[in-house]
């Protein structure tokens, strides 16, 4: 779904380039035809009366966005729906924008690739007017760039690059389309790779075009193999004839009850899977394991965010990234303010100091004055002067002292505001390490409640063929001759439905284990973190945490969570048992 956000962002581009004076205005003849080829690309009918009567007041001179934006949302974006072209809609919009920006001469990329660079620019821009790129946003889509052309990322370029940028960290869509498009960060490197790797960005971050590539699908009616390009979407995973796209053969729809697994090499084919959906299920081979894993992992990561609600991967990073900036920023902020209250406190110990020397510069002036009053005074006061003046020596020494003292303890202040930052570093990595492994003991245990769904499955299907057996005895001895070949076949279905479930059983266990090993890892993550804020604790005296405590695996048996108790599982085993045994004995 296209969000109204990123729209906008489209509309806005157009409008500016309208607004020739720069004063937010466009005339109303230029909203009209603007208005009405939105209209046509989104698929939305144009009302001209409509147009004329919200904008009966302002017959005369030029409309400001402020009166256009109401316009825009109520009587279009309100009524779009999902099914028209997005590209078409943005090229509509880049057409009146870019003649009047950019001049294509300049560049080593096309005027296509100017294109998909400026819907990469909108995507990845933050929601605010006049729209801009952080310098973050730069350097993730150079990386990726860099990624797709195959070359390595040069550091140590774009650090230069950030030295000399004098744009306050934020870039517009021309100025982007400029970096993308000189020398500067693509040296060395063909026209035609730039281009396929700014193609394959558009294509990942614009389409939503997560993975793509060949492989071999099994058909539903004759049932033979045949090679199809795939290409993963959120929602839907396609196949065509090609990689061009030109011929699409099927989708498959992705929701929240598909599932994907692994399969066992069978038909002289390797590296299978099987997707299964409400109503059918595709197999499909991979050209190698890893390819086979790669694929298995990005469907299984669709189906994950459908089931929790999420947008496509791309968006929700996007989002982690606008939220840890902001993090940042707060945490800068803070920090700013702590480095204020430090150097005002250090400033006040320099007034401090201060102060004392100057009362030691006056105690050292009035002694100077009492030795000159003493020389005048009678020799039998000479003794009594000498005492007095190595008294005033003691002080100054002393006050010499105090002052060492304080600087120390300045110092020493100053150390462990250090050593406290540094522990709350720590604590934040330690808080990290536990919320991992806790996400790690959770998919442990979505995984362990599949397998005991499938166990209960398996043995419902027993105890079926069990009592079916047991209405097979119970009929005469006549129909016993008769019936004694598929009695033998029912019991080859059970002897083979029992191995199954001991391998299921086996499989719980192995489950289980893992799920004790991710407990006890929460434990380890837990004990460190409390260690840390006991640490913080001991230092500042501000910090009390309160954790968790542990909380201990539900009690599960093999047909599902609580069903049975103990005694209870043992008495049907021995019900079962004893049952089988007079069947035999009866033969």
């Amino acid at each position: 779904m296209w969000l109204r956000e990123e729209l906008l962002k489209a509309v806005w581009h157009a409008f500016t380039a309208l607004d020739l004076d720069h004063r937010g205005k466009v005339s109303k003849s230029q909203l009209k035809v603007l208005s009405y080829n939105l209209c046509t690309v989104m698929k939305i009918p144009h009302d001209p009366v409509t147009f004329e009567e919200h904008f009966k007041d302002n017959n005369e001179g030029p409309l400001s966005n402020e009166g256009y934006m109401p316009y825009l949302n109520r009587y279009i974006l309100d009524k779009v729906c999902e099914d028209f072209d997005v590209i078409e809609f943005y090229r509509m919009c880049w057409t009146l924008c870019y003649k009047k920006n950019i001049h294509i001469q300049r560049l080593i990329i096309s005027d296509n690739s100017a294109f998909k660079v400026w819907c990469i620019f909108n995507f990845l821009s933050e929601d605010k007017y006049p729209l801009i790129i952080v310098i973050e946003e730069v350097e993730y889509l150079l990386r990726k760039l860099s990624e797709a052309m195959g070359m390595g990322w040069s550091e140590e370029r774009f650090s230069d690059y950030k030295l000399n940028w004098n744009t306050k960290n934020c870039l517009t869509v021309w100025g982007l389309i400029e970096l993308v498009g000189l020398i500067y960060f693509s040296k060395g490197v063909e026209r035609q790779t730039l281009s396929m790797g700014i193609n394959e960005v558009f294509s990942e971050l614009i389409l939503d075009i997560l993975k793509q590539g060949y492989m071999i699908k099994k058909g539903h009616k004759r049932k033979n193999w045949t090679e199809r390009w795939f290409v993963l979407r959120p929602t839907s995973l396609s196949y065509y004839i090609c990689e061009d796209l030109t011929e699409k053969k099927g989708d498959i729809i992705l929701d929240q009850s598909c599932c994907v697994e692994s399969l066992v090499d069978k038909d002289g084919r390797k590296n299978l899977f099987i997707i299964k959906c409400a109503d059918k299920s595709f197999e499909i081979s991979a050209s190698d394991k890893k390819k086979k894993q790669e694929w298995i992992q990005a469907i299984q990561t669709c189906i994950q965010l459908l089931r929790l609600g999420l947008l496509s991967p791309h968006r929700e990073a996007r989002l982690r990234r606008r939220e840890l900036r902001q993090k940042q920023q707060v945490e800068e902020e803070d920090l700013a303010e702590r480095m204020k209250s430090l150097q005002a406190a250090n400033e006040n110990k320099q007034r401090e100091l201060e102060d004392m020397r100057l009362k030691m510069e006056e105690a050292a002036a009035k002694a100077t004055l009492e030795e000159l009053r003493r020389k005048k005074t009678r020799s039998d006061l000479q003794d009594r002067y000498r005492l007095d003046l190595e008294r005033e020596k003691m002080m100054r020494q002393q006050m010499e002292e105090q002052v060492a003292q304080k600087s120390s303890e300045l110092e020493q202040y100053l150390q462990r505001v250090r050593e406290l930052e540094e522990m709350y570093h720590r604590l934040e990595e330690a808080l990290e390490d536990e919320r991992q492994t806790k996400q790690d003991e959770e998919d442990m245990r979505k995984l362990q409640a599949r397998l005991l769904e499938e166990e209960a499955a398996k043995r419902a299907e027993l105890e079926q063929i069990f009592l079916q057996q047991q209405r097979a005895l119970s009929q005469t001895e006549a129909e016993k001759e008769e019936l004694r070949a598929e009695r033998l076949a029912k019991e080859r279905d059970l002897d083979a439905a029992t191995q199954q479930l001991e391998r299921l059983e086996r499989e719980r266990q192995g489950a289980v284990e893992q799920y004790q090993e991710m407990s006890r890892k929460l434990e380890r993550a837990a004990n460190k973190t409390k260690t840390w804020k006991d640490k913080v604790a001991q230092h500042e005296g501000l910090v009390r945490l309160i954790q968790p405590g542990h909380k201990g695996p539900p009690r599960i048996t093999n047909w599902g969570p609580a069903s049975f108790t103990d005694v209870e599982l043992e008495l049907r085993k021995k019900s079962w048992q004893e049952s089988k045994n007079q069947g035999a004995q009866g033969q």
